[in-house]
């Protein structure tokens, strides 16, 4: 395993146009949850100049869906609104709104549906991974948590009308690492939409200061390169730039390109979706062991097949800093959440509830959790268990 490297990663805003698409598309899987917590919701958008598309498939008790969906267009407005989209080719109360949600197939509902005979099954066969590393005090890549740390912050700043920036951006962060541990970062870029009449020397003296906020100290130093809107203007952005689709950011949503991804996406699945449910314990799993001090890096993968509800496989990997054998690990942390079984999992994390819509923006992982239980995946109560059994 290289000690010394270089590495970068990237991070997008709530405006990018995918972001925007995420969560529209986690909108309508709250709205299903908060009616009905065993709602099932397949949701894609699409968003481009001045138009919101909704398509997929839903399900719904006590013939819940025709409402359901009669609701999602002001719900649907307003999330794009808070983002702070009223620009002449994206405005959220202007745009065209086309909304192609179905009945899901009773094909794949007989898969997962639990019975007599049967327990829930996967909602669909795939391969999901969880990472956790000690590098950073949320225990997520660095070079992956300062690019969000930096969006975050300008957000939280526009929102407050402190500057002249618009919504749509896009973050990388390049960290020297020496041991194993991040030194200095070597490049920091931001493109950031902004104002008509800003020239790049105008959104640089504003990104900067908040920036140096969110980075640790010591980190940036005389030699750190800054590049800032290197295409120079950039006024036209978000949806009516570029067009927007559900689940095109994925690595941005998990690590960063630090650890291997399954290819899932997360926004507008319902927690029977093991992609989305799959990927969130397991990053609690790997999480912990980090925590606990087991490790300073794990990485997990489990998949699984469609309709069925036991895993095929679980694989632990510390990439040798573990302090424990892996072979145990690999017995002991499927049980720790019920075998892992999709139904185990949602119970156990509380999946079941309109907590969506806030993960979309700034990474699934390495938020803190909420009192209402969103983010519940990111909760270290396993620390204890988990040193016991060794």
């Amino acid at each position: 395993m290289r000690s010394n490297y270089i590495f970068t990663s990237e991070s997008v805003s709530e405006g990018h146009p995918d972001k925007v698409a995420d969560r529209i598309s986690d909108v309508v899987v709250d709205a299903f949850l908060a009616r009905d917590p065993e709602a099932r919701v397949a949701c894609e958008t699409l968003v481009t100049t001045n138009r919101i598309v909704l398509a997929g498939e839903v399900r719904a008790g006590d013939d819940q869906i025709e409402e359901i969906i009669g609701g999602l267009e002001e719900k649907v407005r307003h999330a794009v609104k808070n983002i702070g989209y009223a620009q002449k080719g994206f405005h959220w109360a202007m745009a065209d709104y086309a909304c192609h949600l179905h009945a899901q197939s009773a094909d794949i509902a007989q898969g997962v549906d639990s019975g007599d005979n049967k327990d829930e099954g996967a909602g669909d066969q795939g391969i999901m991974f969880g990472y956790a590393t000690d590098e950073t005090e949320e225990l997520t890549p660095a070079p992956l948590q300062w690019s969000h740390n930096i969006l975050r912050r300008l957000a939280q700043a526009r929102h407050a009308g402190e500057h002249r920036l618009e919504p749509d951006a896009k973050s990388q962060v390049t960290v020297q690492y020496e041991n194993g541990m991040p030194s200095r970062i070597l490049k920091i870029l931001v493109s950031h939409q902004h104002q008509d009449g800003l020239a790049p020397s105008d959104v640089e003296a504003i990104i900067k200061p908040y920036a140096l906020e969110v980075l640790p100290a010591g980190m940036v130093t005389a030699d750190t390169e800054w590049l800032v809107n290197p295409t120079g203007n950039f006024v036209i952005g978000g949806p009516d730039g570029d067009a927007g689709l559900t689940g095109r950011k994925i690595i941005v949503d998990t690590y960063g390109g630090a650890a291997p991804h399954g290819g899932g996406a997360f926004s507008g699945k319902d927690p029977t979706k093991v992609d989305r449910s799959a990927a969130y314990a397991l990053r609690y799993l790997a999480k912990n062991v980090v925590a606990a001090g087991l490790a300073k890096k794990c990485t997990l993968q489990v998949s699984y097949a469609i309709g069925v509800s036991r895993p095929l496989s679980f694989y632990v990997d510390t990439h040798g800093t573990g302090q424990v054998s892996e072979e145990k690990l690999e017995e002991i942390l499927p049980e720790l959440i019920g075998g892992l079984t999709p139904k185990s999992i949602r119970l156990h994390l509380g999946l079941n509830k309109p907590i969506y819509e806030r993960t979309t923006a700034y990474g699934h992982f390495g938020q803190k959790p909420d009192a209402d239980g969103g983010f519940s995946w990111e909760n270290t109560d396993l620390v204890e268990a988990l040193k016991g059994a060794f």
